[in-house]
């Protein structure tokens, strides 16, 4: 029996997509690990995860189009959304950049690919859809990981192992609409994450942000617009008379920043922002990474005295040093 027209239809693009993109995805290799990046220009450029570089300023990188590794150099990472640019020491002519798409047109069911490098098997492809946009997700820290809070991120149902960090989540049209970067992990029995990768929850780093950030890297070497809010405070997790998470404590106050302008200052306990409730210093980064630059937000405060009070605050940008 023939398959149905629709079927074959799909298995054509698949057909036509994988070879058109995989040439422009690589393998990333340090002393420590390895991971995928993608060809950004013909000049040499590769963004990837910020985690797959981790302290390596050197790379072997390989090519899907030589055997024999390239040697690159980091331009500069931004870990507060987990993307480093690498550059080929001696781009070779040839060179094939990924077309990056507009991530913002993605819809819950769109057909994605994801190609990278897991567990080292170069040139991997996996399939399946985008299961939410949007969303705001923690990256725990961990080897090579400074761990983030990543807004806006693409969820989905393609496979994302370890080794397809950095590589390129591609829609039919063969654009790249994200960096696969982390998969959630499976609870365990006592309710805590475990180390196995939960099936079918991966996420990835949209492209529009991917091309913000990794444009501003090549252009400038460094980020000197995060497009991200800041309140300019340092903070610890404290617990309240019960032992549980009570707040984010804030220990240092940056001088002139948006916080000592509203008078918050070291002592005070943030238990809520924008009206969302901060138990912990997570909490306060996740509110943030869903808030802007400029926004004018509540802040509310336990002071040293134990007195509670709601603060406005402007909110500030996050640096470029990450």
């Amino acid at each position: 029996m023939a398959p149905p027209s629709g079927a074959v239809a799909l298995e054509q693009a698949y057909t036509a997509v994988v070879p058109a993109v995989l040439p422009s995805v690589v393998q990333i290799t340090t002393d420590r690990d390895l991971g995928s990046g993608v060809v950004f220009d013909d000049k040499g450029h590769i963004v990837t995860n910020a985690h797959v570089v981790g302290d390596a300023t050197t790379f072997q990188v390989r090519l899907a189009s030589t055997p024999t590794p390239l040697p690159a150099t980091l331009v500069a990472a931004y870990r507060p959304d987990d993307l480093a640019v690498i550059k080929l020491d001696a781009p070779p002519p040839g060179l094939q950049p990924a077309r990056f798409g507009d991530s913002t047109a993605l819809k819950v069911g769109d057909i994605v690919l994801a190609m990278g490098n897991p567990l080292g098997l170069t040139g991997t492809v996996t399939d399946g859809i985008v299961s939410a946009v949007g969303r705001t997700v923690s990256e725990p820290a961990g080897s090579g990981r400074p761990g983030a809070v990543l807004p806006d991120v693409v969820q989905t149902s393609a496979a994302i192992n370890p080794g397809n960090s950095g590589g390129a989540l591609v829609n039919l049209s063969g654009q790249v609409v994200g960096i696969p970067t982390l998969a959630a992990l499976s609870p365990s029995a006592n309710g805590a994450n475990s180390s196995a990768p939960a099936p079918g929850l991966g996420f990835a780093i949209p492209a529009n942000i991917v091309t913000d950030i990794a444009g501003q890297i090549i252009a400038h070497g460094t980020v000197v617009n995060s497009h991200r809010a800041a309140l300019g405070v340092g903070v610890v997790t404290v617990v309240d008379g019960s032992g549980q998470p009570g707040g984010a404590g804030v220990v240092e106050v940056t001088p002139d920043g948006p916080a000592a302008a509203a008078g918050i200052n070291p002592g005070s306990i943030i238990t809520a922002v924008n009206n969302t409730p901060v138990h912990n210093t997570q909490d306060l980064s996740t509110v943030l990474a869903q808030l802007a630059p400029g926004q004018h937000v509540p802040v509310t405060l336990t002071n040293p005295g134990g007195g509670k009070q709601t603060v406005a605050v402007t909110l500030g940008e996050l640096p470029a040093a990450g």
